[in-house]
């Protein structure tokens, strides 16, 4: 009996600006995502991320909020406390977004890093609506994927250390649609990087 053959998968890139550290006490201000690429099988195509993008700045969620994260943004938090989204309405419509530009690939969320992304996203998406369209784990994080690629430590993955071609152009600016393409571009060139094969160790005599 043969396996199944997988979905294809899609990869969109979210990038999430937040008022602090964890989603509940703290709020998501602002987020974008845009389509990076496909993958059927071992074959990945690049999309071009300006083409398919979703940009919502919400209301916040609670009164706290830590300065400095807020500051790192550039949003004006009184602002969206009058004219941000409705949580709920911003979800659903996302919801809807994903699975419009899915058109029955299976979504996959990547980020770089996806661990601090991830963690707004998938809360909101739970707490209003309970509804997830990447299931609960249907996350890349590029820090790994090139880690695992370039066979060097998690912490050593940082984009000054990386070879410049793997890196994109477009400056990086905290607003999170502008990041969401940004970091589509650098998940595509790490889905068809083929790395310089790793010399083998020659034994003694």
């Amino acid at each position: 009996m043969s396996a199944r053959t997988p979905r294809a998968n899609l990869y969109l890139s979210v990038d999430v600006e937040a008022d602090g550290p964890v989603p509940g006490p703290y709020s998501m201000i602002s987020f974008g995502a845009c389509v990076a690429g496909r993958q059927d099988g071992a074959a990945y195509t690049a999309a071009d991320p300006e083409q398919d993008t979703f940009y919502r700045e919400l209301r916040p969620i609670s009164e706290q909020f830590v300065p400095g994260a807020l500051a790192v943004s550039g949003l004006d938090r009184d602002r969206l406390v009058r004219e941000g989204a409705e949580p709920a309405a911003a979800m659903a419509e996302f919801r809807a977004w994903v699975r419009e530009v899915c058109a029955g690939a299976q979504p996959v969320m990547c980020a770089y890093p996806a661990s601090f992304d991830w963690m707004f996203l998938y809360w909101y998406l739970m707490s209003f609506g309970g509804d997830s369209p990447f299931g609960h784990s249907g996350c890349l994080d590029m820090k790994t994927l090139y880690a695992a690629k370039a066979r060097v430590p998690l912490r050593a993955a940082v984009k000054r250390l990386m070879p410049a071609e793997l890196l994109s152009r477009r400056p990086h600016t905290h607003h999170a649609l502008d990041d969401a393409i940004e970091q589509a571009e650098l998940m595509s060139s790490l889905m068809l990087w083929v790395p310089e094969p790793f010399p083998h160790a020659v034994p003694e005599a």
